[in-house]
């Protein structure tokens, strides 16, 4: 697979700096680096973004993750791996990634069960990542920007 262009951040430099600026606001909401990090790679997963998939992988491992959670993200539910504030990190992650698929795409009780475990800053970070993930996503996907040898 080859890109069919540069990452469109490197071309505005000035995206580049916005980007890293909102980074780092929703990494000093309070929110574990991992559960950041599981976020980010879930919606990653649902988006089919090779790119973030394989760079969220790394910078989980980066922060503390270990292989055995990592394999088990796209199955959060059904493995015993994740705290009860994680689960609830990861819903949100994937109902705030799939918002076409419902017609309450964030229902309230995704909402509660995150709101029970963080509180509102920590909620603004998760919803950050979501949203910063979402745009990288979009930008690697349609600009097909390539996975692994470039890390």
């Amino acid at each position: 697979m080859q890109a069919r262009m540069q990452n469109p951040a490197t071309i505005f430099p000035e995206a580049t700096a916005a980007v890293q600026q909102l980074l780092k606001a929703a990494g000093s909401g309070g929110v574990p680096q991992t559960t950041l990090e599981l976020v980010h790679l879930r919606a990653s997963q649902i988006n089919g973004c090779g790119y973030c998939v394989v760079g969220g992988a790394l910078n989980a491992k980066k922060a503390g993750e270990t292989d055995e959670r990592l394999f088990a993200v796209a199955a959060w539910r059904d493995a015993p791996f994740f705290t009860e504030a994680e689960r609830a990190a990861l819903a949100l992650s994937e109902a705030a990634t799939r918002l076409a698929d419902q017609p309450d795409p964030v229902p309230d009780e995704i909402w509660n069960a995150a709101a029970e475990h963080f509180d509102e800053k920590q909620l603004a970070s998760i919803i950050l990542m979501v949203g910063l993930t979402n745009l990288f996503n979009r930008i690697n996907v349609t600009t097909r920007q390539v996975a692994g040898p470039t890390w």
